[in-house]
């Protein structure tokens, strides 16, 4: 199995950047989804790679949340 990652960073201003690695497809979507709700649910951006449209690699997904 490899290595899973959620990183959570949190700036100065309050902004929120969640960038998960080592998961594959958009089942990062699935991890990240209570956490989201923890930090109030509003997603200001969504990067998604183009790894994670494919199954065959591990994903890098960055998601912004406004808490």
């Amino acid at each position: 199995m490899e290595l899973q990652e959620i990183e959570v960073i949190i700036e100065k201003d309050g902004q929120v950047s969640i960038q998960v690695r080592g998961v594959k497809g958009l089942s990062c979507l699935d991890l990240t989804k209570d956490l989201e709700l923890i930090l109030g649910g509003k997603i200001e951006a969504r990067e998604i790679n183009a790894d994670s449209y494919d199954t065959s690699q591990a994903d890098l997904a960055t998601q912004q949340v406004k808490g």
